[in-house]
C-alpha cells in the first residue's frame, strides 16, 4: 500500500479482510521506502493513493518499473481526475478505484491477481522451453546447440567490428567411460559426468564458455585468446583436474581425459569446422592412449580421411572373407616340442594388400567394429582348434581380447558362442589380455576373469612387465599363464638388468603357480638364458614365424 495516512491504509485492510481477502501488507509513503520494500520481498499487488506530499501514484509507477517486477498496479484514491486517471493507464497502471469503492476493488484485484498469475505460468513455460532447447537436462551447462550459437555469435561480433576472429574451441573427451557404465551402471555414470561438469565450471574462469556437447564429450570456448601458450595452460588444467578422484558412494573412480584444440581462425572460420577439427585432434590423443592434449594440424585431415575409408572397408572385410588367421608356434621350454599356437588375424585388402593388425585393430576399437571382428576370430581359432584336435594333437590356442573387447559384457557371450559352435574343449582355449587392461579398472577385471574361468577357458597376461600391475591385485586375479613382453626377452644376451627382470618375473609367476611364456626368442642365447632362468614356453622367429594353419609343421 502507497499511502501517506496509516489510517487510510488500516480501513482498506481491514475492509478486504472482511470481505475474504486476508492478506500481509505494508505501506509505504516515500520512493526509497517503496524501492527497498519491492527488493525484499515478493508482492502480488501495488494499492496505491495518488495525491501525497512529496510523492504520488505515477512516481509509485516508475519506482516499480525500474524494479523490473511484474506486479499489478491499482490507484486507490479519491483525488484523481478522470483525465488524470486514463492518462496513467496509459503509462500502465493496471486500474482506477475511487477511494472507498471496495465492491469494485475486490474483484478488481482478484482479476488482476489471475492475470498476473497466467502471466508467470507463460514466463515459466518459456524459461521451461529455453531450458531444454539451450541446456543439457543432465549436467545443467549449456548444450551443443547453446556453445554453437556462443561460438558464432562471437565470430560474428568480432566481423561487425572489424576485427579478425579469436578465439579457442576444446573437446574434452572421457577416456573409455563406457567402461564405466557397463561395470557399474547408467546412474553412476549420470552422476560421474554430473561431477565432471561441476569440477571443470568451478575451476575455469568465468568468461570461459563450458558445454556437454553430448555422450561423454564437453565443449571449451575461451573466447579472444589468440595465444597458443595460453590455451595450452588451460588445456593442461584440464587434463591435471582429473587427477583427483570421483566419488560414487564413498568409491573412489578415475577418470582421465583427452583435449583436442581447435584455434580462430587457422584451424576454421565457422563453429562447425571447429568443432570438427577440435575433435580429430581429440581423436590422435586417444589413438595415443588418451589422458592428454593436442592442437590441431592440417596434416591430421589427410589421416582422417584414411581412418574413415579403412573403417569403411572393414565394416565388408568379415563378410567378404578378407580376414584370415596365421598362427605362431609356443614351444615347450624342455624338448621344443610344439605345445600351442597363437592365433594372430591379419587383412588381405583389396587395395592395399596384407595388412598387420596394428593397422586395423585399434580403428575396429575406436569404431565399435571390434565386437564383429573379435567374434570372427575367435570363431575361427576356435573351429581350427577343434580341427586339430580331430587329429589327435594336443594344443591349447591363444587369442588376443582388446581392452575394449574386454570391457564387454557380451564377451562372455562371444567366447561361448565360438566354444559350442565349434566344439572345442574349454581348456583349449587361451584368452590373452594386456596387462594394462587388465589394471584399467580391476574389480571389473576380477569379475569377467571368474566368469571366463567358470566357462573353463584358460585366461594368459600378454605384454607383462610393460603396465602398472600391483603384485595385491595381481595375487587376486585368477590368471594361468604370464607371457613375458618381447622388450625383456631382446637384450637379454647383453643387459644384466634384463635377465634380473625376467628371472623375477618367472620367479613371481611360480610363486603364484603360473606358467610363463616368453615372447620374442630369436636367438639360441636367449631361449638358454630364458631356460636356465626356469621359463617354461617360449615363442619367437628363433622357432617359428607365424604362417598358416596348413603350413605349421605339428
Amino acid at each position: 500500500m502507497v499511502d501517506d495516512s496509516e489510517d487510510d491504509a488500516y480501513l482498506l485492510r481491514a475492509e478486504l479482510a472482511r470481505r475474504g481477502l486476508p492478506m500481509y501488507c505494508r505501506r509505504v509513503d516515500s520512493a526509497l521506502d517503496m524501492a527497498a520494500a519491492l527488493a525484499s520481498d515478493d508482492w502480488d499487488i501495488v494499492l496505491s493513493d495518488h495525491d501525497m506530499p512529496g510523492f504520488d501514484a505515477l512516481a509509485a509507477l516508475e519506482v516499480l518499473k525500474r524494479s523490473g517486477r511484474d506486479v499489478p498496479f491499482i490507484i486507490h484514491s479519491g483525488r484523481i481526475s478522470d483525465r488524470q486517471a486514463v492518462s496513467a493507464m496509459y503509462d500502465g497502471v493496471d486500474d482506477f478505484i475511487a477511494k472507498g469503492d471496495y465492491e469494485r476493488l475486490v474483484p478488481v484485484i482478484g482479476r488482476e491477481l489471475r492475470g498476473a498469475l497466467a502471466r508467470r505460468a507463460v514466463r515459466q513455460a518459456d524459461s521451461r522451453i529455453e531450458q531444454l532447447a539451450f541446456f543439457d537436462g543432465l549436467s545443467a551447462l549449456p548444450n551443443h546447440q547453446s556453445f554453437c550459437a556462443r561460438v558464432e555469435a562471437a565470430i560474428a561480433h568480432a566481423r561487425e567490428r572489424g576485427r579478425t576472429p579469436a578465439g579457442v574451441v576444446m573437446v574434452v573427451d572421457l577416456d573409455r567411460f563406457l567402461r564405466i557404465n557397463a561395470s557399474f551402471g547408467y546412474d553412476t555414470g549420470n552422476a560421474l559426468l554430473r561431477q565432471v561438469g561441476e569440477r571443470l565450471r568451478a575451476g575455469l574462469a568465468v568468461e570461459v564458455m563450458l558445454a556437454r556437447l553430448g555422450g561423454d564429450k564437453f565443449g571449451v570456448f575461451l573466447p579472444a585468446v589468440v595465444e597458443r601458450g595460453e590455451a595450452e595452460l588451460v588445456a593442461r588444467w584440464i587434463v591435471h583436474s582429473f587427477e583427483r578422484p570421483f566419488l560414487k558412494q564413498h568409491i573412489e573412480l578415475f577418470l582421465t581425459a583427452s583435449v583436442g584444440i581447435a584455434m580462430l581462425p587457422g584451424d576454421g572460420r565457422a563453429v562447425h569446422e571447429l568443432l570438427m577439427n577440435a575433435e580429430t585432434a581429440t581423436g590422435q590423443v586417444k589413438r595415443s592412449g588418451g589422458n592428454g592434449l593436442r592442437f590441431f594440424e592440417r596434416t591430421m585431415n589427410a589421416a582422417s580421411a584414411e581412418r574413415l575409408a579403412l573403417e569403411a572397408d572393414l565394416r565388408h572385410a568379415v563378410e567378404r572373407s578378407e580376414l584370415f588367421l596365421e598362427y605362431q608356434p609356443v614351444v615347450a621350454a624342455a624338448g621344443a616340442d610344439i605345445r600351442g599356437v597363437e592365433a594372430l588375424v591379419r587383412w588381405r585388402h583389396p587395395h592395399l594388400g596384407r595388412l598387420s593388425p596394428d593397422r586395423f585393430i585399434p580403428l575396429a576399437d575406436e569404431s565399435g567394429l571390434i565386437g564383429e571382428v573379435g567374434a570372427w576370430v575367435l570363431g575361427e581359432a576356435a573351429r581350427q582348434g577343434r580341427l586339430w584336435a580331430d587329429q589327435g594333437l594336443d594344443l591349447r590356442v591363444s587369442v588376443n581380447v582388446s581392452a575394449v573387447q574386454f570391457s564387454q559384457p557380451r564377451l562372455l557371450e562371444t567366447v561361448s558362442r565360438a566354444l559350442h559352435d565349434s566344439g572345442l574343449a574349454p581348456a583349449q582355449l587361451v584368452l590373452e589380455i594386456t596387462e594394462s587392461s587388465l589394471m584399467n579398472d580391476v574389480e571389473s577385471a576380477v569379475g569377467m576373469l571368474r566368469a571366463l574361468k567358470n566357462m573353463g577357458v584358460r585366461v594368459a597376461v600378454d605384454d607383462f612387465g610393460t603396465g602398472y600391475s600391483s603384485l595385491s591385485y595381481l595375487k587376486r586375479l585368477p590368471i594361468d599363464i604370464i607371457k613375458i613382453d618381447k622388450s625383456f626377452v631382446r637384450d637379454l644376451g647383453g643387459d644384466s638388468r634384463d635377465v634380473a627382470i625376467v628371472r623375477a618375473i618367472i620367479a613371481l609367476a611360480g610363486s603364484l603357480g603360473m606358467s610363463t611364456v616368453a615372447e620374442g626368442v630369436e636367438s639360441a642365447a636367449q631361449a638358454d638364458v630364458l631356460r636356465a632362468a626356469g621359463c617354461d614356453f617360449f615363442q619367437g622367429f628363433h622357432f617359428s614365424r607365424p604362417c598358416a594353419a596348413e603350413a605349421l609343421v605339428l
